[in-house]
């Protein structure tokens, strides 16, 4: 495993009587895919927006490139935050205006390029998530997968370290959720960025990550390489793949599409 470029220590967090996250330490390697993956309600998405800084922990640290997130000033925690891209599960996009100023948003804010260097860039990554031409297509014509695409080009516009991802094939036929997939780790090998991405879709996590994590009642209970992980001896990770693996199959009327487990 490279180094880390996120780290987790001791993470604890809770609302009220519900302990969401209990004790948890990970590290997520840096230049790899990282899936993190669990039932509904088992701090997935909490995790993620401790990452990022919403949410601070009751016990622990979180490190993203060194600094402590946890502890450090707004001004400062703004700076990790630019190094970092996150594409939304509905897409977050804004359909009073079109795809491309979509995209553009982050340039706009964040860089002191001028409109014909902006709209250059967004025609780049249109054609890195396979929809060029689509500048000016009004954002409330787009498909699902497209506003995924469309919200994936913006989370990387910016060229970030870090690209988060929650639940990216959410509401997603499995066609569309294939595309999404072989984007994100033809992306990864080109870019060459960390890319963490919470899903409950145990499919697309065994065929886009190079480690997969397993949050259970607020801990981890398996972290390793994909392969590995997949031939995990723990009864909670056996019965998580095959009851995924059985929807799966049920859903795609045939063969789940991840046949090698045992």
């Amino acid at each position: 495993m490279s180094e880390p470029i996120i780290s987790l220590r001791g993470v604890s967090k809770a609302f009220g009587d519900l302990v969401v996250l209990d004790d948890v330490d990970l590290d997520i390697p840096a230049g790899q895919t990282t899936a993190i993956i669990g039932p509904s309600g088992t701090g997935k998405s909490v995790l993620l927006k401790h990452i990022v800084g919403l949410l601070h922990p009751d016990a622990g640290h979180v490190f993203v490139e060194g600094v402590d997130v946890t502890t450090v000033s707004e001004a400062e925690l703004y700076e990790v935050r630019k190094s970092m891209g996150m594409l939304f599960q509905n897409g977050a996009l804004f359909d009073a205006m079109s795809t491309g100023d979509n995209i553009a948003l982050p340039l706009r804010h964040h860089t002191s390029l001028s409109e014909a260097e902006i709209r250059a860039r967004v025609e780049e990554v249109l054609e890195m998530v396979e929809l060029p031409g689509l500048y000016d297509r009004p954002t409330s014509a787009l498909s699902g997968g497209q506003r995924k695409r469309v919200g994936l080009a913006r989370a990387i516009v910016l060229q970030p370290e870090i690209v988060l991802f929650d639940e990216p094939n959410s509401g997603l036929d499995p066609l569309t959720s294939d595309t999404i997939d072989r984007l994100i780790v033809r992306m990864k090998e080109t870019l060459g960025v960390t890319f963490l991405v919470i899903t409950h879709d145990i499919v697309s996590a065994a065929h886009i990550a190079d480690h997969i994590a397993m949050l259970h009642r607020g801990k981890v209970e398996a972290f390793a390489p994909t392969a590995e992980f997949l031939r995990s001896t723990s009864p909670v990770v056996r019965r998580f793949l095959q009851r995924n693996l059985d929807l799966d199959a049920t859903t795609a009327g045939g063969a789940p599409r991840l046949p090698h487990l045992d």
